[in-house]
């Protein structure tokens, strides 16, 4: 096995140069550089990690503590931290505090004590004492998809990368409202989360926005699982006057939704229109196919690590706060009939439209008269159109390279 003292004769350099080259610890000129990674490659050094790591004081590791791997959503995370991570040169430790904000703080104490450069954390619904512990242990830390307030005393900020909540909601509930519904329900996920209750304020806002009027009673916490949703949702269906449509606030919670709706044999949309925040690879296999709000998961977890290494760069940089915009996937399940397709291949953006049901629906509660209101205008969404195969058509928003909608400064 070649050693550090070969590639240093093959490439006629002192070992010290070699060091200085792999660490990146001072600057070499280009052509000794080149002259050593050459001999690197011709002689096939591996660098020893742990040495490494002795004389840069990192590890070159990032540790993920994300709840529910299990989860599509969160393994689609993994997957952009990961292949970000790896593109960079980091590799990754992985743990699951199950969204326990005792167990949370034991394992991102247990990857601290790993020596990992930085972390990347999907807080739980508590993580006062997560918080602490990486404020006084001054870890550099991005917390992902659930936002945390700063403490009042302004003494920990934290970077933050998650995809836009509200908006998407209040795009779902408009949705329905314009296809006619005026009962539209919302299964609501754990209580505590800021995703929770940004989609719930998404919600309110839907509903505002089409002039209907917010009825408590068709709020219910499905606690971002799926047996709570299927319990929240048979309690919908048991209201005296039940809704026409619901809205449910994460994929786990759609699958007990309609657990619950084909336990009462309702047929959607024919019973009962379904949308969803969040899609997922099997949307498009139901009968009918998942309306959705698909999150850009995968750039959720590469902007993450983008920013961490931003961090462990500039540690006294401004806290920032990035949030990705996300794309209405229009399917069936909401009540619209198919999306016309071009002959012979998909349909373009221009050609994305709603059924004539639905454009009659929508037009006449345009000019519907509410008291003291005025419907405003929906805010710019597109309708992602899909190929023959049922996959969708890439959007702006489904690329890494498209910007993004808002990397805000200090998060307050």
């Amino acid at each position: 096995m070649a050693t550090m003292a070969d590639v240093a004769r093959s490439a006629g350099v002192s070992v010290a140069t070699v060091s200085h080259v792999l660490n990146d610890t001072r600057p070499v000129l280009p052509h000794t550089r080149q002259a050593v990674l050459d001999a690197v490659e011709e002689l096939g050094y591996t660098p020893n990690s742990l040495a490494r790591s002795l004389v840069t004081s990192r590890t070159r590791s990032i540790g993920l503590a994300v709840s529910a791997i299990s989860n599509p959503y969160f393994t689609e995370i993994l997957q952009g931290v990961e292949a970000a991570a790896l593109e960079h040169g980091y590799s990754l430790l992985i743990a699951d505090p199950h969204d326990d904000p005792v167990h949370e703080r034991k394992v991102v104490q247990l990857l601290h004590e790993r020596r990992v450069d930085g972390m990347i954390v999907a807080p739980s619904a508590d993580p006062r004492e997560l918080i602490a512990y990486l404020g006084r242990h001054k870890v550099p830390t991005v917390l992902l998809d659930r936002v945390v307030d700063a403490p009042a005393d302004d003494s920990t900020r934290f970077d933050q990368v998650c995809a836009d909540s509200a908006e998407p909601m209040a795009r779902l509930v408009t949705h329905l409202a314009g296809l006619g519904h005026r009962r539209i329900a919302l299964v609501a996920g754990l209580p505590g989360l800021s995703t929770t209750s940004e989609r719930r304020t998404g919600y309110r806002d839907g509903l505002a926005a089409a002039g209907l009027t917010y009825d408590g009673d068709l709020v219910v916490h499905g606690d971002s699982a799926s047996a709570g949703a299927e319990q929240a949702t048979a309690a919908l269906l048991s209201l005296a006057s039940p809704p026409t449509a619901i809205v449910t606030a994460n994929n786990a919670m759609t699958i007990g939704a309609l657990r619950a709706l084909r336990d009462r044999g309702l047929s959607v949309p024919d019973d009962i229109a379904l949308c969803c925040f969040d899609d997922f690879a099997w949307a498009d296999l139901f009968s009918p196919r998942l309306t959705a709000i698909a999150q850009p998961s995968r750039d959720i977890g590469a902007q993450a690590v983008r920013v961490l290494l931003d961090r462990l760069d500039s540690p006294d940089r401004p806290a920032r706060s990035v949030r990705l915009p996300c794309t209405f996937v229009h399917r069936t399940s909401c009540g619209c009939a198919e999306q016309p397709r071009r002959s012979g291949g998909s349909a373009g953006p221009e050609q994305a439209m709603w059924s004539e049901k639905a454009m009659r629906s929508e037009k006449a509660m345009r000019s519907e008269k509410v008291p003291g209101s005025q419907r405003p205008a929906e805010p710019e969404w597109s309708a992602r159109p899909e190929n023959p195969d049922g996959t969708a058509e890439p959007s702006s928003s489904d690329s890494p390279e498209q910007p993004l909608r808002s990397v805000k400064g200090t998060v307050s």
